[in-house]
């Protein structure tokens, strides 16, 4: 029993016919799919009356053979070869034409509909018998032969474009490479591809690109940078002489395949007891409102040739800039002795400064302690084996290892010290920060006292 009734289907196709709405707004009205109206519009200019096919109706190898010759002669799609011969379903047509391309015999298509099946996107062509070959004619031959052709083409410009999952835009490059070979419906139902998206995507792609200027930026910049900025910083960097969102960076580094060289960086520890030499006055807040009032300090070690490098810096808050630092090759006092030396005399006669440590030996020393009372500086301290109260220290020696230790390769510890002052001025003076609004360091600062 067909769902639809005879005079229903000549109501909608009436309304179609004698209004001047479309397909879409005409199926909507009636709540029938679009393109089960169009199949019974073709249907009734071709025979002037609903002709839907017979429900279970079986076909002669004879007649299903005349209706692929003249599609083929005519040049038509299935839907309009369906509607000339009055056939319900124009998927049948397709279905016989790949049983005639595949070299076996063109079986009755009338059955009950199953549940649709995933399908592999690979279309291989059944391989005919050696037996059979002898029974068909020179046209079936001739046909099957053109087949594996065109499918061979495709699956070498399938290859040759990277691989198994080609994407549409691929898809649209090989179709019009191939079109002037083959039969460009054939090769459309090959690939999968509807021919509206690709006629789309092939005028897309003829457009101008209106992002070449940017591209061109966004690759500078990245590589003025040796791979360390991310799309953010890339976006702050751009800025400075163009306006540009952050989001069409970040798309055009993902489509040439630029991505920060710097891995992502973790802090864990456990939770520990407050240290007895100095209470922890920071508590994490690691935001300062000017200069010279938390500063943070640790040491971070350095192996090269089978010897040690120890470096030594302090960090204003304020703005992310190395105070001062200090490097040895054994981790003695004086590393941080002199380190602090440096960083004190930047200060004034009362520069009401915090300046917090872990619980290293170095900053459990009288005399460390005794000259930070000296310059009326407030000594903090993490708890004990808890990297994240001092997370800011932690987080630029992330920073450091992964943008320059990481990256290079030193035959010795002279040439690492080289390289560690040429980081830390391009730390200070150069490389911008998306916290400073994508200002270096000194800018920021310079900025401020302006």
């Amino acid at each position: 029993m067909e769902k639809y009734t005879e005079q229903f289907k000549l109501t909608a196709i009436t309304a179609y016919l004698d209004g001047n709405n479309g397909f879409r707004k005409v199926a909507r009205h009636f709540g029938i799919d679009f393109s089960l109206l169009r199949r019974w519009v073709a249907s009734y200019q071709v025979s002037k009356g609903v002709c839907s096919g017979s429900p279970g109706r079986r076909y002669t190898s004879d007649f299903k053979q005349q209706v692929l010759s003249y599609m083929l002669e005519h040049r038509l799609s299935l839907r309009q070869t369906a509607a000339h011969f009055g056939l319900g379903q124009s998927s049948q047509i397709g279905i016989w034409q790949r049983q005639y391309y595949s070299g076996g015999p063109v079986t009755s298509t009338a059955v009950k509909p199953k549940k649709p099946i995933t399908v592999s996107k690979k279309i291989k062509p059944a391989k005919p018998a050696d037996t059979d070959d002898i029974e068909k004619s020179r046209e079936q031959l001739m046909a099957e032969l053109e087949f594996l052709r065109m499918e061979n083409a495709v699956l070498k410009e399938l290859g040759s474009a990277g691989g198994k999952g080609a994407n549409t835009r691929e898809k649209v490059l090989i179709v019009s490479k191939l079109k002037r070979r083959f039969p460009l419906p054939d090769l459309l139902r090959l690939v999968e591809l509807p021919r509206s998206t690709f006629y789309y995507q092939l005028k897309a792609q003829q457009k101008p690109d209106r992002h070449a200027a940017l591209k061109a930026l966004v690759h500078r910049v990245y590589h003025e940078q040796k791979g360390l900025y991310g799309y953010r910083r890339v976006t702050l960097a751009i800025r400075k002489e163009k306006r540009v969102n952050k989001k069409v960076v970040e798309r055009l580094m993902a489509e040439q395949g630029l991505k920060s060289v710097v891995r992502p960086k973790k802090y864990r520890s456990y939770r520990g007891a407050v240290g007895k030499v100095a209470a922890n006055l920071l508590e994490r807040n690691f935001v300062a409102q000017r200069p010279n009032q938390k500063w943070v300090t640790d040491v971070t070690e350095f192996k090269v040739a089978e010897q040690k490098l120890y470096l030594s810096p302090v960090m204003d808050l304020y703005n992310g800039e190395i105070v001062a630092y200090e490097t040895a090759s054994r981790p003695r006092y004086s590393l941080v002795g002199n380190m602090l030396d440096k960083a004190l005399d930047c200060l004034g006669e009362q520069p009401k400064l915090v300046l917090h440590s872990d619980q290293g030996w170095h900053y459990q020393q009288a005399q460390y302690s005794h000259k930070l009372r000296g310059r009326g500086v407030k000594q903090s301290m993490s708890r004990k084996g808890n990297c994240l109260d001092n997370a800011a220290m932690e987080s630029f020696f992330g920073t450091l290892k992964s943008e320059f230790f990481y990256l290079k390769r030193f035959e010795s510890i002279d040439e690492l010290k080289a390289g560690l002052d040429e980081y830390i001025h391009y730390y200070n003076h150069d490389r911008i920060k998306l916290r400073l609004n994508g200002l270096s360091p000194v800018e920021y600062r310079t900025q401020a006292a302006a």
